[in-house]
């Protein structure tokens, strides 16, 4: 947590003062429109309307001053290029070395007013993600995307600051020329592979780098992750975490449970009917024995997703232990002339699936880099299971007995189910790698409370939703907090369940969305659908991208 205000505070050219951010003002007025609002002083659609004044106002003092300095410093390279043109007709080493340490001098205030820009840029969406998060309202998206392309608006200037790239390219051609030339007139265009670096020209281009990770709002609207850190972590530091994460066995252990679980769903289809009919049901009891493990993957996968939160292996395991109970119970039915046991193990099987896992581990521990192939790889083995269940039962047609066990077409499926769980739990126990949740938990940082947000089209909409939200959410309203929204959607999902109605409101949309869509789709648009999902969709919200 930094309180940027102080930061401003002391970051600042004494001299340039008055043309900063005035962020402590802006602070106040988004305190003093919520009471405004609860003691109904004014209106939702005024306030709004006021505060995009107000920082319509803010940004076009930041702007003008901006080109003012940028008028100075083109004048002053300007003059600079009628020193340069006299030594290219009377050359002079003494000379030209006084002109490049002019044009130096340029550029360290040109790296002074880049750092006020950025200073600027910063205060600006702090300011813009205060206000959001006060009202519970997506007022930047408007703002920004509303401004960023009119033809009268000043944030163009600050955000894509294209006269600073002029002012940048101008300076670092002439000294890149005259730290070459040193008396040999030719141009740098002339010897590109020739020309030296200047440590000036390293700041500027390092300044702009920053400004421009900075101030690329559009991209950020784009990621939904518009208010970014002033310090610009690193996105190699982020894969760096999240290569700590990822493990291949794991991953594939993941793959293979989908596998495993997917022919276990379907490898009884073609025999159900028969296996019902020799324990004394109907034919069409076999819907009621397909369909029992569906519905009792209703109730797993809220658990299941639940216990992700805290681990991966430990709900593996039990999955494991789970379907191999199952399995078994399925096929001891047929000795034990049980329709209920058939049931029994069916539902023990559908209690058994870890699916809401394996998702969840893709999207938490897989680096984004090959997130989506591990995602198609989700898929795919879904799409194979589902093939080979009915393929592998077809094969399955043998009829002996063992020790007055019965081995058929129909209890074979069992079987071999759970001869495949018990190989898969040995090898689970063995090559598993738990993922270290320390270093992510640690970057979880607490927020007051939770913001329902709106989207919203243009400004005379309103709102969808009350702008005030509840008294628990004004706590710490003064701070600076550096807490992406993604972050609080992550820290929420990781939240402890204390009841099933908590445990189910765990469940992220990647994991209610495709099961409804399996219990109501047929498998191949199924499956279609499914990998559309896990393709686009949005992973801060629990989906696979």
């Amino acid at each position: 947590m930094v309180n940027f205000g102080k930061k401003l505070m002391a970051d600042q050219i004494p001299e340039w003062k008055g043309y900063y951010i005035n962020y402590k003002l802006m602070k106040k007025k988004v305190k003093q429109y919520g009471g405004q609002l609860q003691q109904g002083e004014k209106d939702r659609r005024r306030v709004l309307k006021d505060f995009s004044k107000m920082l319509d106002d803010q940004i076009e003092k930041i702007v003008l001053f901006l080109l003012e300095q940028q008028g100075m410093l083109a004048s002053r390279i300007e003059k600079l290029g009628k020193q340069r043109a006299i030594l290219a007709e009377q050359p002079d080493i003494s000379a030209i070395t006084k002109l490049r340490e002019a044009y130096r001098e340029v550029g360290l205030d040109l790296i002074k007013l880049l750092k006020f820009v950025d200073l600027n840029a910063t205060g600006i969406r702090k300011i813009l993600k205060k206000f959001d998060k006060r009202f519970g309202y997506r007022f930047t998206d408007y703002y920004v995307t509303t401004r960023s392309n009119h033809p009268y608006s000043q944030i163009q200037q600050v955000f894509k600051h294209v006269g600073v790239g002029a002012v940048v390219g101008a300076l670092s051609r002439n000294l890149a020329d005259l730290q070459e030339r040193q008396g040999s007139y030719l141009s740098i265009y002339d010897q590109p592979s020739t020309a030296l670096k200047d440590p000036i020209i390293d700041m500027i281009n390092s300044s702009v780098d920053k400004l421009t990770r900075s101030t690329n709002f559009l991209r950020f609207l784009g990621q939904h992750a518009l208010i970014a850190d002033e310090e610009s972590p690193s996105t190699a530091g982020e894969e760096e975490i999240e290569d700590k994460k990822y493990h291949f066995m794991s991953l594939m252990l993941n793959l293979v449970n989908t596998f495993l679980y997917m022919v276990n769903t379907y490898i009884i289809v073609p025999t159900a009917d028969d296996y019902s009919v020799s324990l004394g049901a109907a034919s069409t009891v076999c819907g009621v024995v397909i369909g029992s493990m569906a519905v009792a993957q209703i109730f797993s996968s809220v658990y299941f997703s639940a216990w992700s939160n805290k681990s991966y292996f430990k709900p593996l395991v039990f999955s494991s232990i789970v379907l191999f109970l199952g399995n078994v119970c399925y096929a001891m039915a047929y000795d034990m002339k049980s329709l209920t046991v058939l049931i029994i193990g069916r539902l023990l099987c559908g209690l058994g699936s870890a699916r809401a896992v394996n998702r969840r581990y893709i999207s938490d521990c897989v680096p984004a880099r090959i997130r989506m192939q591990a995602s198609a790889g989700f898929v795919s083995a879904s799409a194979l299971g589902m093939a080979c269940g009915p393929a592998l039962a077809g094969l399955l047609q043998w009829k002996f007995k063992i020790y007055m066990v019965t081995f058929n077409q129909s209890t074979l499926p069992g079987w071999v189910m759970a001869v495949a769980w018990l190989l898969y739990l040995i090898w689970l126990w063995f090559s598993f790698k738990e993922p270290n949740r320390a270093t992510e938990m640690n970057d979880i940082q607490q927020n007051p409370a939770s913001v329902q947000r709106a989207d919203i089209n243009q400004l005379e909409n309103g709102l969808a939703q009350p702008l005030l939200r509840d008294s628990g959410s004004k706590q710490n309203e003064d701070e600076d907090e550096e807490v992406d929204d993604s972050e609080d959607a992550a820290h929420d999902s990781r939240k402890a369940a204390t009841s099933i109605g908590s445990a189910y409101r765990l469940l992220t949309p990647s994991v209610k969305v495709p099961d409804i869509i399996s219990a109501k789709l047929t498998p191949r648009l199924r499956d279609f659908i499914l990998y559309l999902i896990f393709s686009f969709a949005d992973p801060h919200q629990g989906f696979i991208s």
